[in-house]
């Protein structure tokens, strides 16, 4: 039966696919093979499945390729718009504090010419009430000098006739009062003169106080914007990175402590301690704020310092693709990610570190092991160079061996692990992590 099908099924073929020989030649004998219909078939359906494949595969490895290219392209452009973002908001929280600064000085030399207009207020207040006294002294004595002198005259006029000689005298008195009566005047007309000049500089500096409040007002609501930007600029560039260490697994406050206690020199000579009694009140609001600012743009210097000495870089550049994740494969655990690509690429170190490492191991093949911060350190197997040795100190992005196939290896690829406190963990935290930041 199955004889009878093959037979059908070679007819129903042979106008398409008539029958082939392959004749072998020898020396003493010619041999032919025989190629039935449905074996032209099979043969040409399996190396239509076979170049199908090849290319499906191609592509697959094509598009793979252009895709990590491209993610790697944007991964760098994005670190450069961030570290530019940081330079700028560098500079405007510098033109920001110099700003500030100059705007307290402006406040303190409104706050000194308020001071100072207020005391001349007063002095002339107190001029003008002398003034003021010294009128009221001149009028009495000016009606007692003009009671005086209308006395004199009625006795003049009483004692006209007396004699020459008393005339005389009471002539000479009563110029005497004249006289008197004419300082006086000029001496209140001069008085009166000064007090209102006083008046006049007292309503000056009142206006000019009134002048040096408002200015004092639009420097504070100034003030107030300034640090309303720069303390929302600060928090915007601040959340990511929070973010960042957090998905690592990573406690930011315990990493800025690290970072701070390794960057905490200080030094200079001392110079004798000047106590000023403005400070005894304690800082001003403006001042607070000023430094919270500052005291989280240098959380974020300290954050830009952790970012060197942890592994958030992925240690190749170039066209690569994942061919093994982390986690348990046929019973056992692979510790680390596989990244496949040509012998010779370039491994980087993804941060600061110290190597502990540098030569051949049995699975890894060559293998180099760094240690970094915080109890973090990495290992990259199966190299085909290593460009470093044990002890050696290398930086965030430089070149440390190349990749290869050393080891129990099926092809040429990079075996990437980091490990915190010892034990691993997916390398794919950290990188995952940075890819909101980077």
């Amino acid at each position: 039966m199955p004889r009878r099908i093959l037979d059908r099924v070679n007819t129903v073929l042979e106008p398409w696919l008539p029958e082939q020989r392959l004749f072998l030649k020898s020396e003493d004998a010619t041999r032919f093979v025989r190629m039935r219909p449905l074996t032209q078939a099979v043969t040409l359906f399996l190396a239509g499945m076979l170049f199908l494949w090849s290319v499906i595969a191609t592509s697959l490895l094509f598009i793979d390729g252009i895709s990590s290219g491209g993610a790697r392209e944007q991964a760098q452009i994005a670190k450069a718009q961030f570290e530019s973002r940081l330079d700028i908001l560098a500079h405007q929280r510098d033109q920001r504090a110099a700003e500030a600064l100059a705007a307290q000085d402006r406040f303190q030399m409104a706050l000194a010419q308020v001071s100072q207009m207020q005391s001349q207020l007063l002095a002339s207040e107190e001029r003008r009430r002398e003034l003021e006294t010294g009128i009221d002294v001149i009028q009495s004595t000016l009606k007692r000098t003009m009671a005086e002198r209308d006395d004199a005259r009625t006795a003049l006029a009483a004692a006209h006739g007396t004699g020459a000689q008393s005339s005389e005298r009471l002539a000479a008195r009563i110029g005497d009062m004249g006289g008197t009566v004419d300082l006086l005047t000029v001496a209140l007309a001069r008085t009166a003169t000064e007090r209102d000049q006083a008046s006049r500089a007292a309503l000056e500096a009142r206006d000019q106080a009134e002048q040096a409040e408002l200015d004092r007002r639009l420097i504070e609501e100034r003030n107030d914007e300034i640090f309303d930007t720069l303390e929302g600029a600060v928090r915007i560039s601040m959340e990511p990175l929070d973010r960042m260490f957090r998905k690592a697994g990573m406690n930011p406050d315990d990493i800025l402590t690290q970072i701070r206690r390794g960057y905490s020199g200080t030094g200079g000579p001392l110079l004798p301690a000047a106590i000023s009694s403005k400070s005894i009140a304690g800082p001003d609001a403006d001042t607070a704020r000023a430094e919270g600012i500052l005291q989280r743009l240098d959380e974020m210097n300290l954050y830009r310092i952790a970012v060197d000495k942890l592994p958030f870089a992925i240690p190749l550049k170039g066209g690569y693709r994942f061919t093994s994740p982390f986690g348990y494969r046929w019973g056992r655990l692979h510790a680390g990610i596989d990244l496949a690509g040509p012998v010779g690429m370039s491994v980087h170190a993804p941060a600061d570190a110290v190597v502990t490492e540098a030569g051949w191991e049995n699975g890894y093949g060559n293998v180099i092991k760094l240690r970094h911060e915080f109890g973090v350190s990495t290992v990259y197997g199966h190299l085909s160079k290593i460009r470093v040795r044990a002890g050696q100190k290398v930086s965030r992005g430089e070149v440390i061996g190349d990749s290869g196939n050393t080891g129990r290896s099926t092809g040429p690829h990079l075996h990437y692990e980091i490990r915190v406190g010892g034990a691993p963990i997916n390398p794919m935290t950290f990188i995952k992590a940075a890819q909101d930041v980077f």
